[in-house]
């Protein structure tokens, strides 16, 4: 069997774990790691028959996603508490919303920097706001920082000098640049209120957001985690309004991929008219699945397909090539 398909065996059907061997398990671990589903893998498998080495490894994955659902918390909370003088509502997106709400899809994810949404208008008092409680730069960079306040959609990475934790302070979820604009004052307008003063996304907006982020910026890179979230997230709130939401804000062809995969591979209960994949939903699979027994990417030329489309779909060709052409002459090379 596929490898990552394995993954998303165990995790839709925790019992098939039982009848791995050892090289199926170091396979299924591996990849679990690899695609950052590991903390959730070993929520889903707890308590199950396996071998004493698989046991002792996802024990310390649940301990660890339990330990950075904590370290997210904290920091959301340190956000809330630099914002509130300002009056400026704190949104929480991504996997510290998911924790924050307690949320199925937040058991066991692994939750990386910290995302929130302010409105666009709000943006000059929240970044006063977050320098003064002592998150910092990444890399400034003159270049850098024209840019993402032109055309993207969020300010430029920060970091906390003392917690070392990156906070991105979004305004909308998608770039200026990108095609498909969807309403961020709408997401804002409807988005719920926690019992700690924060707030998240309404249900239907995290699965619009989810489906943004996976199919339109960027290349695909952690999507069987990222729909696993969709799957959780229908599970718990269903479907209902979400086509009409989804076309609001110009995702509808991107939630209604979204459904079906997620329907093909953990066999989430979606609308009849996502439940069959078309032709070009095959080339999203070969992408979302391209693992070895090792964890390593596979497919490496799907990989950089959809690494192009990524940046394409970012920004029209032109704006692209002068934008890498800046990066190139400043001595910009990818990471890896």
């Amino acid at each position: 069997m596929n490898p990552a398909l394995r993954l998303v065996r165990a995790l839709r059907e925790p019992e098939s774990v039982t009848a791995l061997d050892a090289e199926g398990w170091n396979a299924l671990i591996a990849v679990a790691r690899a695609e950052q589903l590991i903390g959730t893998l070993s929520v889903r498998v707890e308590g199950l028959a396996m071998p004493a080495a698989a046991s002792r490894i996802l024990a310390d994955a649940r301990a660890s996603a339990e330990q950075g659902r904590t370290a997210a918390l904290w920091e959301a909370e340190m956000a809330r508490r630099a914002l509130a003088p300002t009056g400026v509502p704190l949104i929480l997106l991504k996997g510290t919303a998911f924790v924050a709400a307690g949320l199925a899809a937040g058991q066991g994810r692994h939750i990386g920097d910290l995302d929130i949404l302010v409105p666009r208008a709000d943006m000059p008092a929240a970044e006063a706001a977050i320098l003064g409680a002592g998150w910092e730069w990444v890399k400034p960079d003159p270049y850098d920082d024209a840019y993402y306040r032109r055309w993207m959609h969020e300010l430029p990475p920060l970091i906390h000098h003392d917690r070392d934790k990156m906070i991105d302070v979004h305004h909308t979820v998608l770039p200026l640049t990108a095609r498909i604009t969807p309403d961020a004052a709408a997401m804002v307008a409807d988005s719920v209120a926690l019992e700690n003063c924060m707030r998240v996304l309404s249900p239907n907006d995290m699965l619009c957001h989810a489906a943004a982020h996976l199919f339109a910026d960027g290349d695909l890179a952690g999507g069987l985690r990222n729909l696993w979230d969709i799957h959780c997230l229908i599970g718990e709130y269903g479907c209902a309004g979400l086509v009409a939401r989804a076309e609001l804000h110009g995702l509808g062809k991107a939630m209604a991929r979204a459904g079906r995969l997620t329907h093909h591979l953990y066999g989430t209960e979606v609308p009849a008219a996502w439940r069959r994949l078309v032709v070009t939903d095959q080339l999203y699979l070969r992408r979302l699945l391209s693992r070895d027994g090792w964890g390593r990417r596979s497919r490496k030329f799907t990989e950089l397909g959809f690494y192009i489309r990524g940046h394409l779909l970012r920004m029209p060709p032109a704006m692209l090539a002068r934008h890498l052409w800046t990066k190139f002459r400043k001595g910009y090379r990818p990471v890896g």
